[in-house]
């Protein structure tokens, strides 16, 4: 594509080592929609005639197909590139005209084309996979009913919530992932063909008509930026780093959760393995390696940070080390999601035995002590007769439930009658009564939300995609 201007071959070893058609063979699906898009705009540049046009996009579409159907197709010992591929496989089937597309363009825009599709394409699908995982959590939460569990703070017993209420954090925390990615996809689609290297094409390209017909919003503003920009690949894997962080929070909670300490989660056998050694072990592998892939999506963002870093505009031989932890990352997530899915679908909760950890620990000491605030009593005056009457049957092995009347009114003189029932479960969960509480009413009406909120977000994906 270059020797022209070279006397001596490149050494064979360097040829092989720096060749990336290995991994960016990725994108020939991309590679072939931006060259069918150059090839139309090309045409209406009067530069190539209609019947080549027709020979260009025949040949696109041959290679294509033979790409999908014969693996062996991709297996090029000579192909630099993933645009050299194309290039090279399109004029052995078109003859001469296929040497006319790469008229007005370069690499360095190709690349960055097909890295936004890529990037593109990708974000549709997670948003759908995303979707899917977020329904996972709503169809347990409806199945946990009013089923309640403690709540911790520093891994300590905190008050009871509902069993729903705690999986609807969950829905809070991957919707923002799902935000993240659909923000992400706004700056993503814009179009740097017709950048040309660095100083824009040459030929007078319709850059407009090129975005429309890849789907992108808008072409590219400068021509430098386009070719030099890796934002949307760091933006991306950003975004992947953070749904990798809370897919650990929930691997690490739920295999907290399954260990018989706890004996809230009963771990799918289908997504478990045991131990050679121990016969009785179920181990929660998948959870595990969920928890172990979150480095490997921090440690791609923190790769392809470096290998930007320190450049200069615009483009430079070094942006090829960002496509390997790009492709990684995306692929990582698409794997991760169907599995954490299938998890939570199978997944059993012993609600019995998270209800029966609700009602002891004394989570029902704030709502004491907002029953004597009702009462007139200062807050921090009932925050310390409450905490003394829970240290007292601390040191008597009992619940606060326990006490007698007469024990109560000694650390609590204007408690009422009706004092041992703002401490039943029920009662404690009703008070939560607000907004992004978890009182049942509360709780119900969220539920109905993030069905609504998810069949929106998987409206929108499934458009897109």
């Amino acid at each position: 594509m270059w020797s022209g201007r070279f006397r001596q071959p490149l050494d064979a070893e360097f040829e092989r080592w720096q060749r990336s058609f290995p991994f960016d063979r990725r994108l020939l699906e991309h590679e072939v929609e931006a060259s069918r898009a150059h090839a139309r705009a090309l045409k209406n540049a009067g530069i190539v005639s209609p019947e080549e046009l027709a020979s260009i996009l025949f040949g696109l579409d041959q290679l294509h197909e033979k790409a999908l159907s014969d693996p062996s197709f991709l297996q090029d010992e000579e192909a630099e590139d993933v645009h050299h591929f194309v290039e090279k496989k399109l004029v052995s089937l078109v003859g001469d005209a296929g040497y006319k597309l790469h008229t007005g363009r370069s690499r360095n825009e190709q690349v960055a084309t097909d890295l936004r599709l890529y990037v593109r394409a990708a974000i549709d699908d997670l948003q759908i996979k995303l979707a899917e995982f977020l329904e996972s959590f709503v169809s347990c939460a409806e199945r946990a009913g009013n089923a309640a569990m403690p709540s911790y703070t520093h891994l300590q017993k905190a008050e009871p919530v509902l069993v729903a209420h705690w999986l609807l954090t969950y829905v809070e925390m991957f919707s923002r992932d799902g935000e993240r990615l659909a923000d992400c996809r706004k700056r993503v689609n814009l179009c740097p063909l017709g950048s040309g290297p660095v100083a824009g094409a040459t030929i007078p390209l319709d850059r407009n008509a090129i975005a429309a017909d890849l789907g992108f919003d808008a072409p590219t503003a400068n021509s430098i930026d386009a070719t030099s920009d890796r934002d949307f690949a760091i933006e991306f894997v950003t975004a992947l780093s953070s749904l990798g962080l809370h897919l650990s929070r929930w691997a690490e909670e739920m295999i907290l959760f399954s260990t018989q300490e706890f004996g809230f989660v009963r771990l799918p056998e289908a997504y478990s393995t045991g131990s050679s050694a121990m016969p009785q072990k179920k181990n929660p592998d998948l959870l595990e390696l969920v928890r172990g892939k979150a480095g490997r999506l921090a440690g791609n963002l923190t790769a392809l940070l470096t290998s930007v870093k320190g450049l200069p505009l615009a483009y430079n031989k070094d942006m090829q080390e960002s496509q390997e932890p790009l492709f990684d990352a995306g692929e990582t997530a698409a794997s991760l999601l169907p599995l954490v899915t299938g998890w939570m679908n199978t997944v059993e909760f012993d609600f019995e035995r998270m209800q029966a950890a609700a009602e002891s620990g004394f989570m029902n000491a704030w709502a004491a002590a907002t029953y004597l605030v009702k009462r007139g009593v200062p807050f921090r005056i009932a925050h310390e007769q409450v905490g003394k009457a829970v240290q007292f049957c601390i040191e008597n092995d009992c619940e606060l439930a326990d006490l007698s009347f007469d024990q109560v009114r000694q650390f609590a003189p204007l408690a009422g009658d009706d004092f041992h029932s703002c401490l039943k479960l029920e009662s404690v969960l009703a008070i939560h009564d607000v907004i992004g509480g978890t009182a049942p009413n509360r709780v119900k009406q969220a539920i109905a939300v993030a069905k609504q909120r998810i069949a929106l977000r998987k409206e929108a994906a499934h458009a897109h995609a």
